[in-house]
């Protein structure tokens, strides 16, 4: 497989804007996002219990 140019771009971004209409890509990029989040979190080794207690003792 080649690479990806500009007219491959266009025409998946086309499609992806068929499929799911302009009013459900923001919540798709925002779902996006948190998975991004969660997982840079992940690899770091934080967890969750330890954010939030290190949000706690700051208060």
């Amino acid at each position: 497989m080649g690479r990806l140019g500009m007219p491959e771009i266009i025409v998946i971004l086309v499609i992806v804007l068929l499929l799911f209409g302009g009013r459900k890509i923001p919540e798709l990029m925002k779902g996006l996002g948190a998975g991004v989040k969660e997982f840079k979190d992940a690899a770091k080794g934080e967890d969750k219990t330890k954010a939030e207690t290190k949000t706690e003792e700051n208060k």
